[in-house]
């Protein structure tokens, strides 16, 4: 179907042939710009009119026209780069009359270079006195304008590309993610962690309780799936020697959409052999002071709330604090049928699947507790039945497993990992009966995870940390859409 075009549309497209006749090519060529408007801004801090027309600073940038405004024989733009604006005067003469015949054709978008001299203007803002103007590239469709363009939010998101244009928060947002991530492995290197790389595709469904994406493996006429965790081959790697490992990498989750879930994303899971519990609490903590060391502070506002970094994070079993908000003390022995007649008389949720009371003690935490996690918080030592990899407490009934959540948000989990063979194959095992019973989450045995762990892995403690949400909570935003570039979206309508 052809497209339909507006007004402003045609109007840049009819343009076209007359760059050529100039000898200009619409759509450029290799441009050797030089200067970054952030660096130009940095080198002239506090030097005043006078100095700079005594001792002309000449700068080189390319960019997007973000703003045109033509006087009769000179115009003053604002050229856009990655790290910034800047305005620049482009008089009758600047570059010359063939130059300047370019520059008539100019609209809002255009990616052109500028080649000047640095002056300050009569309003007193930093301007590039403009010498040599070359188009790059043409913009054939109009840039929302700033107050009543892209604001619907979906569109946003649809077309990034516009929104990372006129949206300065959005760009802000997209460099500081790999910034944190940067830091991120700078800490683990400085602890003598090794980033590793391991596979997408996973011939078993193993390693974390979710509903998965199938692909098909022509070559081998067989199902894999996208990875749920990286859990399992790293903790193959430290039954292989490599004792402090860890990767950052994309997981797929065939699951919900809204502002803290995306079906891809991407999570750092971190072993730390010889560990346990207790060490991934101090990486935890130091992670966030070193985070908020690179940042320049404590103090975040998200999701409505002050989130304060200054204290430490407060330390509670899932079963204190169900009692804080419940009054039900979850640590003494009672049957699954007194647990399912609580669960009825405060109208928890119950599924058909579930067997034991490890089930309900957290589905009343999910009911009455994480939403009153607001501050940093562990929660620790967790059902069994809902922690299949994870090391047994001294009471059987619950392992020694921490999630931290920040703003009713999970942020993280942490095991002291399993490591006994005859055990883990018992959990898996049971896992199986709770597919049999109609649990679409649980995992597969993986049986080379269990020859692996007949070799022999030292005890150890791990932890997975969702860098979407943690990138959410730094760069104060509220939607995992804004952290992620190209978020999964439904059709537009």
């Amino acid at each position: 179907m052809e497209e339909m075009l507006t007004d402003q549309e045609q109007a840049r497209r009819d343009k076209l042939p007359k760059y050529e006749e100039l000898g200009v090519e619409p759509f450029g060529k290799r441009y050797d710009w030089k200067d970054k408007i952030v660096d130009i801004r940095k080198n002239v801090e506090g030097k005043t009119a006078e100095e700079l027309e005594a001792n002309p600073i000449e700068v080189d940038v390319a960019g997007r026209l973000v703003a045109i405004r033509r006087m009769g024989k000179a115009s003053f733009v604002n050229l856009k780069d990655s790290s910034g604006n800047i305005q620049a005067w482009i008089g009758i003469n600047g570059g010359g009359e063939h130059d300047c015949a370019v520059f008539k054709l100019s609209d809002l978008g255009d990616i052109v270079g500028l080649k000047g001299t640095l002056m300050i203007s009569r309003t007193g803002e930093l301007t590039i006195r403009v010498e040599k103007f070359t188009h790059i590239t043409k913009c054939l469709k109009p840039l929302p304008e700033k107050f009543h363009g892209l604001t619907d939010i979906e569109d946003r998101y649809r077309k990034r590309y516009v929104d990372l244009i006129v949206n300065d928060d959005a760009r802000r947002v997209a460099l500081l993610r790999p910034r944190i991530v940067r830091e991120i492995q700078r800490y683990c290197d400085s602890l003598g962690f090794v980033e590793v790389e391991t596979p997408i595709l996973s011939p078993i469904l193993g390693g974390a309780s979710a509903r998965p994406f199938i692909t098909h493996h022509n070559a081998l006429d067989k199902d894999f799936y996208l990875r749920i965790a990286t859990e399992l081959n790293l903790k193959k790697c430290m039954v292989g020697g490599i004792d402090r490992v860890y990767e950052i990498g994309r997981i797929f989750r065939n699951e919900g959409i809204d502002i803290r879930h995306n079906p891809e994303f991407t999570t750092i899971e971190l072993y730390q052999a010889y560990g346990d519990l207790q060490s991934m609490r101090d990486w935890v903590e130091g992670l966030f002071k070193d985070l908020c060391k690179m940042l320049g502070k404590e103090q975040f506002e998200w999701m409505g709330q002050t989130i304060d970094f200054s204290h430490g994070f407060k330390w509670i079993s899932m079963c204190e604090a169900i009692q804080e908000q419940t009054g039900i003390d979850f640590t003494k022995e009672m049957s699954f049928e007194e647990a399912v007649a609580l669960a009825k008389k405060h109208n928890v949720p119950l599924e058909k699947s579930w067997n034991s009371v490890g089930y309900i003690i957290n589905a009343f935490f999910d009911e009455f507790v994480e939403k009153t996690l607001i501050q940093p918080t562990f929660i620790h030592t967790y059902p069994i039945e809902v922690s299949p990899l994870t090391k047994k407490s001294p009471d059987p009934r619950f392992v020694e497993r921490f999630e931290f959540f920040i703003c009713g948000t999970e942020m993280g989990n942490a095991y002291s990992e399993l490591n006994n063979p005859f055990d883990q194959k018992e959990r898996f095992e049971n896992q199986l009966k709770a597919r049999e019973r109609g649990d679409e989450e649980a995992a597969d045995i993986d049986f080379s995870f269990i020859d692996a762990l007949d070799y022999g892995m030292p005890p150890a403690g791990g932890i997975g940390v969702g860098i979407d949400r943690l990138t959410m909570l730094l760069t104060e935003s509220n939607s995992i859409r804004e952290v992620i570039l190209f978020p999964t979206m439904k059709d537009a309508k």
